[in-house]
C-alpha cells in the first residue's frame, strides 16, 4: 500500500530545491564583467519574441478575418485597462522591414513570431477559402527575417482563434476545432515550411485556459458568475475541456508535421508552456509538498501528458470526472509529439496549503487547494517591479529547467519568453523612459542563472526576450512596456532602442576574426 507521507517524487523535488542555494532569490553575482554570449554554447540561439495580435495591426486589411480578440476588445472595452484594441497594435504589418533591420542591428539570432489563423483562413475553416494576401504577408516577413541572417521561430496559435469558429461551435470548447486547426497548420507547413525550421504549435495553453475560460479576462471572456464579470461559462469545467482540446490539437499537428513534412523540410516542432517557479512558504510536511502541486497545476497539466501520456496524479485526484481522459491512441500521440519544449518564465511564487476550500463554487483557480503569494511577513520573494505579480527572481529560471531535467526527461528547451514590464508613463520625457536599467538587471541575472543550469546538465538551447518592442499587452492594453525597444505612440509609432537593447547588442557582439 502506498505511503500517505511525502512520496519519492516529492523527495526528489525537495532535494533539487534545497540544492539550489537555499531560498534566496538574489540577482547575479557582481563578478560578471566577462559574462557575454561566449558564456553559452556556440550554437545557443538568442532572440526576441512577438505575437500577431499584439504586433501586427492591420486588423481589417487585405482580407484578414476577425479573431476572438477583435470581438472581445471591441465588445468589452471595460475589460481592457485603457479601453484600447489591437486594431493597429504597433503596426508591424507595415513596419516589419524596419523592425527586422533593428533586430539585425542588435545582433539577435532569431525572431519568434506568430501567424494569425484568421489572416490565413479568415473564417477559420479551410473549406471557406485561404487568403492569399495573408500568405503573401507571412512569406514576406519570413523571407526578410532569413535575408538578414535570422532564424524564424513560428508560433501557430497565440490565443487569436478565428471568430467564425467561436460563432459556429464555441471554438476550443468543441472537439471539431482539432480538425480545423489541423487544416490550418497544414496550410502553414505547405506554404512556409521550406524556410521555417522551428514550429511552435501553441503558446501558453495555461494562460489561455485560465484567463479566457476561468476568470473571463481574456477573449472570449467566459467564466462562472461567481468567478468574474461574464455572461456565460463554467470556471470549474471549461478550462479543462479547452486544455484537453489544445493538447489534442498540438499532438495532431505534430503528428501531421512529422509524418508528412519533417523528412523533406528538415525542421523541428515543439510547444511553448509557461509557469512560475514555486517555493514552500511553511515547512510542515504538507507545506513542503505545496510547491510540487502548484507545479502540477501550472506546468504538469500540459507537460505531464506529452511526457507520460496522462495528466498529473494530483490533478486527477482533486478534479475527478471534471478532468477529461485520453484514449490509448491519444496518449501515444502526445508522448511522441515534441522535438523541443518552449518555456516562458517571468517570476516565482510561494505556495502553501489552503486550510479550507470551496466545494460548491468550483474553479481552476482554487482547484489546487493552495494559497499562492509573493511575500513572507512582508518580505517580497524578489525585487519588486511595476507589476504586482512580477518580482525579479532569477534563480527560479535555473530551478525550473533543472526540475524539468529531473522530472520530465530533460527535453531540449528554448526559453521562449522572459522579460520585465514597466508601467507606461507618457508624462516623463522619452529620453528618461529609454533608461531601463532595471530591465538590464533582469535579463543579465536570468541569463547568468540559465548558463549555470546548462553547466549542470539542463538541455537549454536558446533564450528569447519578451518582447522585442513595446506592444499591445492583452487586457492591459497599452498601459505596459515590455519592450527592449521603445514605441513612441505619440510620434507615429517610431521605434527607439532602450538601454536594454543596447546592452543586448554589446552582450551579443561576436568577436572579430
Amino acid at each position: 500500500m502506498a505511503s500517505r507521507g511525502i512520496g519519492l517524487h516529492v523527495l526528489l523535488f525537495l532535494a533539487l530545491f534545497f540544492s539550489l542555494s537555499g531560498l534566496s532569490f538574489g540577482v547575479a553575482p557582481k563578478n560578471i564583467s566577462t559574462f557575454n554570449r561566449k558564456s553559452f554554447p556556440q550554437d545557443f540561439i538568442f532572440g526576441a519574441a512577438s505575437a500577431a495580435y499584439q504586433y501586427e495591426g492591420a486588423a481589417f486589411e487585405d482580407g484578414r478575418g476577425p479573431s476572438i480578440w477583435d470581438t472581445f476588445s471591441h465588445q468589452y472595452p471595460n475589460k481592457i485597462a485603457d479601453h484600447s484594441t489591437g486594431d493597429m497594435a504597433v503596426d508591424f504589418y507595415h513596419r516589419y522591414k524596419e523592425d527586422i533591420k533593428l533586430m539585425k542591428f542588435l545582433g539577435l539570432d532569431s525572431f519568434r513570431m506568430s501567424i494569425s489563423w484568421s489572416r490565413v483562413i479568415p473564417p477559420g475553416k479551410i473549406s471557406e477559402g485561404v487568403n492569399q494576401e495573408g500568405i503573401k504577408f507571412y512569406n514576406n516577413v519570413i523571407n526578410e527575417v532569413i535575408a538578414l541572417g535570422l532564424k524564424p521561430f513560428v508560433t501557430l496559435f497565440h490565443w487569436d482563434t478565428p471568430q467564425g469558429l467561436e460563432d459556429e461551435y464555441k471554438g476550443w470548447l468543441h472537439p471539431h476545432i482539432v480538425e480545423d486547426y489541423k487544416d490550418y497548420v497544414d496550410i502553414c507547413f505547405k506554404e512556409f515550411g521550406d524556410r521555417v525550421k522551428h514550429w511552435i504549435t501553441l503558446n501558453e495553453p495555461i494562460s489561455f485556459s485560465m484567463y479566457a475560460y476561468t476568470t473571463g479576462t481574456y477573449a472570449p471572456g467566459r467564466c462562472s458568475v461567481y468567478a468574474g464579470n461574464c455572461t456565460n461559462g463554467n470556471s470549474g469545467k471549461e478550462p479543462y475541456i479547452v486544455a484537453h482540446h489544445l493538447l489534442l490539437a498540438h499532438a495532431t499537428a505534430a503528428k501531421l508535421y512529422k509524418e508528412n513534412y519533417q523528412k523533406s523540410q528538415k525542421g523541428q516542432i515543439g510547444v511553448t508552456y509557461a509557469t512560475h517557479w514555486f517555493l514552500p512558504k511553511i515547512k510542515t510536511p504538507e507545506g513542503l509538498k505545496a510547491p510540487y502541486r502548484a507545479l502540477d497545476f501550472m506546468l504538469g497539466w500540459f507537460l505531464h501528458p506529452i511526457t507520460y501520456g496522462n495528466y498529473p496524479p494530483s490533478m486527477r485526484t482533486i478534479i475527478g470526472n471534471r478532468l477529461p481522459t485520453f484514449t490509448a491512441a491519444q496518449s501515444k500521440m502526445l508522448i511522441e509529439s515534441i522535438d523541443f519544449l518552449g518555456m516562458n518564465y517571468y517570476t516565482s511564487n510561494y505556495a502553501s496549503p489552503a486550510l479550507t476550500f470551496n466545494r460548491v463554487n468550483l474553479s481552476y483557480m482554487s482547484d489546487n487547494h493552495l494559497i499562492l503569494s509573493t511575500d513572507i511577513d512582508g518580505v517580497p520573494i524578489g525585487q519588486p517591479t511595476g507589476l504586482n505579480w512580477l518580482f525579479i527572481c532569477p534563480k527560479g529560471i535555473r530551478s525550473l529547467v533543472l526540475y524539468i531535467k529531473e522530472k520530465y526527461k530533460n527535453p531540449p528547451i528554448f526559453i521562449t519568453e522572459n522579460g520585465l514590464a514597466e508601467s507606461r508613463n507618457d508624462s516623463i520625457p522619452r529620453e528618461v523612459a529609454l533608461k531601463d536599467v532595471i530591465r538590464i538587471k533582469y535579463h543579465e541575472s536570468h541569463l547568468w542563472y540559465l548558463q549555470k543550469a546548462i553547466k549542470e546538465g539542463a538541455n537549454v538551447k536558446g533564450y528569447f526576450a519578451w518582447s522585442f518592442i513595446d506592444d499591445y499587452e492583452w487586457d492591459a492594453g497599452f498601459t505596459l512596456r515590455f519592450g527592449l525597444n521603445y514605441v513612441d505612440y505619440k510620434e507615429g509609432m517610431k521605434r527607439f532602442p532602450k538601454l536594454s537593447a543596447l546592452w543586448f547588442k554589446k552582450f551579443l557582439r561576436k568577436p572579430s576574426k
